[in-house]
C-alpha cells in the first residue's frame, strides 16, 4: 500500500495488493487507478428503497440490497451434511430463497432475521421459488435497532446510497467499493479538461468533486450533478471529434459538379412515370447543390423503406455524370447490387444504352461489378469503367478491388451504409484523385441523438412521404406454441395469397448446415433453446406439407452468385410463388406482386431488421401482411418487442425502441474486442438535451481554436475518451 498522491496512471497493485489487483485486471480489465475511478457504479441502493425482487429474471446475475426475514435447516436428501435456507425480503413483497450446501452453522448465526445485507449469485429456479445458490454477500448492520455497521468491512456502505458496481463472481460490488475507497483516500484528480467558461456556463461541477461524489455520493442532488458533469465530457468528447472532422472536410478541395440544363438528369426526369414526392423534390435541390460546390458532400439520406431513396440517389448520379463524371453505388449483396442494376437499367430505358442502336442522345453506360462476373465479361466491364463510357457503376466489395479504376470518380453513394467498415468505404473514395462527393444511405431509420452522435459530421436528409401507389402493410404477432392453429391459418392465408396471384416470402433467421454466416441469426442463445429454424431444413418441411404444390424457390448469400441471380429473376418475374430465404432479402429487393410475408422464429431478429423485412411486401397496388411467428411467451420482453413491431409502420419510433433494448456502445459501433465502450453514462436515448448542448460547445471552442492547441488538457481527454480506433472510425466515416 502506499501514502504517496495517487494519480490516474498509479498501478492498482501498488494501491489494494497483488491478489486484488490481479482479480481486478483479468475479471474486469482494470489496472491503474483510473480505470477504477472510472470504473461508475451500475446503480444505487437506498436503505428504505428496496429492489423489486419481482423484477428478476431467471439466469440473471444479480446484487440485490435485501433483508433477512427467516431461516431454517434441515437435512439433504442426497448427501450427509446440512441445507441452509435463508429467505429474504426487499419490504415489496417479493422474497428470494438463498441456501447454503454443507454444515455452515456460523452462516445461521450471522443471517439472523431482520439483518440487511447486499447478497450476489445468479437467479435460479427451484418448485417455482427464486433462488441464489451460495451467494457472496457483505451485511451491513444489525438492521432492526437502527445501528449503522461500525467495522471497516462495510465502512464503504455508511452512506445512504449504497454503489452497485458492473462486477464478476470473483469480484464482487462490495469489494470493489472498498477498492475505490482506498483509491479515494489518496487520489489527486487530473487537470480538468473542461474549460471553465464551459465549466461556468453550464453550471458544471469541477472534475475531481464530480469523480469524489459518483462513487461516494453525499447526497441525491450532488450525485445528480457529479453524473451531468462525467456525461458532459463524455458527449463534448465525441461532439469535439465530429465537429473538427467536419471543420476540416470543408477546407477539402472537390471538384464541382453543378447540374447541366438539357442533360441526361432533365431528360430522365421527364421520362419518370410519376412525380416526385415533395420531400424528394426539397432532398433533390439539397443534393444537386452540395454537388454544385467545390467541397466534397458529405450527406447522409434516411427515410423509410420505400419512400424512394434510390430514385433520389439515381438524380443524384445523373448530375454528375452530365458534369463529365462517374458515379459508383456501394451495395451489401450481390442479390442488392444486381437488383439496382435492373431497376435503374428499367428506370433510364434508352438513356442507359450509349453506343447501342436506339440509344438516347447524351446517353450514358450503366455496369454491373461483382465477384462472380466471368473473366471476359470483366474485363469488358473494366474497360468500360476505366474509359469512362460507363458513367454508373453499381457493385459490391468487387469494386474495391485493385484493377477496378476509374476515369473520373465524382460521387459515391453507399447503400445501407451500416453494413460495410471504414476500410471499405475509404478503399472506394481513394480511387478518385480529389475526394469525391459521398451519399451514404439508410432505410434504417436513426433516432435524433444517434444522428447527432454518429452521424454528426454529416449533414442529414430525410424522406418520410411514402410514393404513390405504395400500399399498407399490416402486421400481426403468431404465437406458435400458445395456439398453434395461429400458425396453420398462415399457411393457409398464404396460399389464399398465392391463389390471388399474388406471392409471398418466407424468412428464416439461419441457412442450414456450413459455416456461420453474417446473415444468420446465432445458433443458440444463452438460455439453451433450440437453434433457429433453417431455410435449407424450412424449404422441403414446406413443400410437402402446408405449401404442397406451391412453386418454391430458396435464396441465401450461400448460394453461387449466379444461382442466387437466377432465384431472383424467376421470382420477380411471377415463376415461383414463394421465396423462402434469410435476411439477404432485407434491403432493396423489389418485387411489386409480393404481398405477404411469414417471418419463423421472428423473435431471433432485430427491430430495424423486422422493419427492414417486412418493406419487401406492400411495394405494389396490393395491401401487404407480415406475419410473425414465435414461440415466445406472452409478457417476455421478446414478445413485447415484437407487439411492438406489429403495433406500428413509423421506423423512427422502432429505431427508438431498438435503441431502448441495445448495447448503446454497440450503436455507436464501437467494436472494440473486449474493450469497455468510452460511453459508460451517456445515454442516447435520454440525453438529448446534454448531447445537443455539447454540440454546440463543441461548434464554439472549435471555430475558435480549430485543433485545441489552447486546450491540451481537453484535447488530451478527448484522445483518451475517443480511442484511436473510434477516432479512426469517425475520421473516415
Amino acid at each position: 500500500m502506499t501514502s504517496e498522491p495517487t494519480t490516474v496512471d498509479t498501478p492498482l497493485k501498488k494501491l489494494v495488493g497483488e491478489r486484488t489487483a490481479k482479480a481486478l485486471a483479468s475479471h474486469l480489465d482494470l489496472h491503474t487507478a483510473g480505470d477504477l475511478i472510472y470504473h461508475f457504479p451500475r446503480r444505487y441502493d437506498e436503505r428504505g428503497e428496496h429492489t423489486d425482487i419481482r423484477s428478476l429474471d431467471v439466469g440473471e446475475q444479480v446484487t440485490v440490497l435485501a433483508q433477512v426475514q427467516r431461516t431454517a435447516v434441515r437435512p439433504m436428501r442426497q448427501r450427509r451434511g446440512n441445507l441452509l435456507e435463508v429467505t429474504v425480503g426487499d419490504g415489496s413483497g417479493g422474497v428470494l430463497t438463498l441456501t447454503f450446501f454443507g454444515n455452515q452453522a456460523w452462516r445461521e448465526r450471522d443471517l439472523r432475521p431482520g439483518r440487511w445485507g447486499l447478497f450476489a449469485g445468479k437467479v435460479t429456479e427451484f418448485r417455482g421459488k427464486r433462488q441464489l445458490n451460495g451467494p457472496e454477500y457483505v451485511l451491513l448492520g444489525e438492521g432492526g435497532d437502527g445501528e449503522a455497521a461500525a467495522n471497516e468491512e462495510v465502512e464503504e456502505f455508511a452512506g445512504a446510497l449504497i454503489p452497485v458496481y458492473p462486477a464478476a463472481a470473483a469480484v464482487p460490488t462490495w469489494v470493489i467499493a472498498r477498492c475505490v475507497r482506498v483509491v479515494l483516500d489518496t487520489f489527486t484528480p487530473p487537470e480538468d479538461p473542461l474549460p471553465a467558461t464551459v465549466r461556468a456556463g453550464r453550471n458544471l461541477a469541477d472534475i475531481g468533486t464530480a469523480l469524489r461524489e459518483i462513487h461516494r455520493p453525499t447526497s441525491k442532488e450532488a450525485l445528480y450533478r457529479a453524473r451531468r458533469r462525467l456525461k458532459w465530457d463524455e458527449a463534448f468528447a465525441v461532439q469535439l471529434t465530429l465537429v473538427q472532422r467536419k471543420h476540416r472536410a470543408a477546407a477539402w478541395p472537390a471538384k464541382a459538379r453543378p447540374a447541366k440544363p438539357g442533360g441526361l438528369l432533365d431528360a430522365f426526369d421527364a421520362r419518370l412515370p410519376y412525380e416526385l414526392t415533395p420531400g424528394q423534390q426539397v432532398v433533390g435541390r439539397e443534393i444537386a447543390a452540395d454537388l454544385a460546390t467545390a467541397h466534397p458532400m458529405h450527406r447522409l439520406l434516411q427515410g423509410e423503406v420505400g419512400s424512394g431513396k434510390t430514385v433520389v440517389a439515381l438524380r443524384a448520379m445523373l448530375q454528375v455524370v452530365d458534369a463529365g463524371g462517374q458515379a459508383a453505388l456501394l451495395a451489401p449483396t450481390e442479390v442488392l447490387a444486381a437488383q439496382h442494376h435492373r431497376g435503374i437499367l428499367d428506370l433510364l430505358g434508352p438513356l442507359a444504352r450509349a453506343g447501342e442502336l436506339g440509344a438516347a442522345d447524351d446517353a450514358t453506360r450503366v455496369e454491373l461489378v461483382t465477384g462472380s462476373l466471368g473473366a471476359a465479361a470483366r474485363r469488358r466491364a473494366l474497360a468500360e469503367v476505366a474509359e469512362g463510357r460507363a458513367g454508373i457503376v453499381l457493385g459490391t466489395h468487387a469494386l474495391l478491388y485493385e484493377g477496378v479504376d476509374f476515369r473520373d470518380l465524382g460521387l459515391v453513394v453507399v447503400d445501407e451504409q451500416h453494413r460495410f467498415g471504414v476500410e471499405q468505404r475509404d478503399a472506394l473514395r481513394a480511387k478518385a484523385d480529389q475526394p469525391p462527393h459521398v451519399l451514404v444511405m439508410t432505410a434504417t431509420p436513426i433516432p435524433r441523438t444517434v444522428a447527432m452522435t454518429v452521424y454528426g459530421d454529416l449533414e442529414t436528409s430525410t424522406l418520410s412521404q411514402l410514393p404513390q401507389g405504395r400500399s399498407p402493410i399490416a402486421s400481426h404477432v403468431v404465437p406458435a406454441a400458445e395456439k398453434p392453429a395461429f400458425l396453420d391459418r398462415a399457411w393457409r392465408r398464404l396460399r389464399e395469397e398465392v391463389a390471388n396471384g399474388h406471392q409471398a416470402y418466407v424468412v428464416c433467421p439461419r441457412i442450414g448446415e456450413g459455416p456461420q454466416s453474417d446473415e444468420e441469426a446465432p445458433r443458440e442463445d444463452d438460455n439453451g433453446r433450440r437453434p433457429p429454424l433453417a431455410v435449407t431444413e424450412v424449404a422441403p418441411l414446406l413443400a410437402e406439407g402446408p405449401l404442397h404444390g406451391l412453386r418454391i424457390g430458396v435464396l441465401h448469400g450461400r448460394l453461387p452468385a449466379d444461382e442466387k441471380d437466377a432465384v431472383m429473376r424467376s421470382f420477380a418475374a411471377g415463376d415461383l410463388d414463394v421465396l423462402v430465404a434469410t435476411t439477404v432479402v432485407e434491403v432493396g429487393v423489389n418485387v411489386p406482386n409480393a404481398t405477404v410475408m411469414i417471418v419463423l422464429d421472428a423473435d431471433r431478429f432485430g427491430v430495424s431488421q423486422l422493419h427492414q423485412l417486412r418493406g419487401r411486401v406492400g411495394r405494389g397496388s396490393a395491401a401487404g401482411l407480415c406475419l410473425l411467428v414465435t414461440e415466445a411467451v406472452e409478457g417476455s420482453s421478446a414478445r413485447e418487442r415484437l407487439d411492438a413491431v406489429a403495433s406500428t409502420t413509423d421506423g423512427f419510433k422502432l429505431a427508438e425502441l431498438d435503441l431502448e433494448q441495445r448495447r448503446e456502445g454497440d450503436v455507436l459501433g464501437a467494436t472494440q474486442s473486449g474493450r469497455r465502450s468510452h460511453l459508460r453514462l451517456l445515454s442516447l436515448l435520454r440525453d438529448t438535451d446534454l448531447i445537443r448542448d455539447a454540440r454546440a460547445e463543441a461548434i464554439t471552442l472549435v471555430e475558435e481554436d480549430p485543433e485545441l492547441a489552447r486546450h491540451p488538457a481537453l484535447a488530451a481527454s478527448v484522445a483518451a475518451l475517443v480511442d484511436e480506433e473510434r477516432a479512426e472510425y469517425l475520421e473516415k466515416g
